[in-house]
């Protein structure tokens, strides 16, 4: 699975990047797991959670990213914005971008500001 989610991500990717965003950081890792876009939208920072499921048995890919994984991703943009001082007084957010259904007639959901940080 971890191929569609490269696919998604480049997709997402290049989906923010034509509505204006620019990209800093792709895959960043910590600890508490990847940031898979870390993007510029005018002065806010921007971290990006994508998400692709084919199948909503389990639910749509926006549901799964749980409070757990929301806290997870927050420690994840306080360790990046740590390491990239530049940014630390920017405003921030945490969007989500889901894939839903089979890769040939997927359904993309863009969630801006999709939880809070605190």
């Amino acid at each position: 699975m971890r191929a569609a989610g490269d696919v998604f991500e480049l997709r997402a990717c290049a989906e923010l990047e034509r509505a204006g965003l620019k990209l800093l950081t792709r895959n960043y890792t910590t600890r508490y797991g990847e940031l898979d876009l870390v993007m510029l939208d005018r002065q806010d920072i921007v971290f990006v959670e994508v998400r692709y499921r084919k199948s909503a048995s389990h639910g749509d890919a926006s549901a799964s990213v749980t409070p757990n994984k929301q806290s997870r991703l927050v420690k994840a943009a306080q360790q990046w914005l740590a390491c990239h001082p530049q940014h630390a007084q920017r405003a921030c957010r945490f969007d989500v971008v889901s894939y839903d259904g089979p890769v040939d007639a997927v359904r993309r959901e863009w969630l801006r500001g999709a939880f809070e940080a605190g």
